[in-house]
């Protein structure tokens, strides 16, 4: 299926994994609005490939003011990858309570808000695919992930409710779970402590790269996964169905 006019939006777009799938459904073809908290601009060009647009996605007005936005330049909407979170590496009884609160609005109401507004555009438009951006932190426990761990399983089970229920209207629904990823936020929260410990559960032994995050959310938006839905894809060198990866030496 051509991409000619198909429109996307890439929240978190202006970095990291975001900002690498953006260029990579760009590439593809398809017009992206990069959304995201760092933008200053509020009007949409139409005629650009990568269109920055401001978004805090845990402020209604602020999502309603993009789709609107959307829907007046563009008419219509593909594609949603919602990249957008934030997180904190820190003990679960040394997590403050401000810090639990704003992890969870930006990491799962902001979800639920961009999900929602977004969905109801492709319902208009005849349909859809939505990828959210979870994390293996939301499928097994990890040392210092209380608020952002908590978050992502709960995308997870979000995305999965939101896949039963817009499948009526020609939306799917999945996730890309990344294990450890090369970006700003990793090389701020990832001590050289917490790098050695990855390294020793991590089959592959190396961090992803943004770009290894980009295919697997294109793979999702093609034709060729036209009949997967509600499905977590984890994209993590292995950790997610690792054992033992190492024999101690006699």
């Amino acid at each position: 299926m051509s991409n000619e006019k198909k429109i996307a939006i890439v929240t978190g777009g202006l970095s990291g994994i975001g900002e690498a799938v953006a260029q990579r459904l760009a590439a593809d073809g398809i017009r992206v609005i990069a959304a995201d908290i760092a933008s200053k601009i509020d009007e949409l060009d139409a005629a650009a490939a990568i269109a920055p647009f401001r978004l805090d996605v845990a402020d209604p007005a602020s999502v309603a003011a993009l789709i609107g936005a959307v829907e007046r330049v563009h008419g219509r909407l593909d594609y949603l990858v919602h990249s957008a979170g934030i997180g904190k590496v820190s003990a679960f009884l040394e997590t403050a309570v401000e810090d639990f609160d704003r992890i969870v609005a930006v990491n799962l109401r902001g979800t639920f808000l961009i999900g929602k507004a977004s969905a109801a555009l492709m319902r208009k438009s005849g349909g859809g695919v939505i990828v959210n951006i979870g994390s293996v932190s939301g499928l097994r426990g990890s040392v210092g992930r209380a608020a952002y761990g908590a978050t992502k399983g709960a995308v997870i089970t979000l995305s999965e409710v939101m896949a039963v229920e817009l499948a009526q209207y020609g939306i799917r629904v999945n996730v890309v779970a990344p294990g450890p990823i090369e970006t700003a936020m990793s090389a701020k929260n990832h001590s050289a402590a917490v790098r050695e410990s990855w390294m020793r559960v991590l089959p592959m032994q190396r961090y992803g790269t943004p770009g290894d995050i980009a295919g697997a959310v294109a793979f999702l938006c093609s034709d060729d996964a036209c009949y997967v839905t509600g499905h977590v894809l984890a994209v993590d060198g292995g950790y997610a169905g690792g054992g033992i990866i190492q024999v101690a030496e006699a």
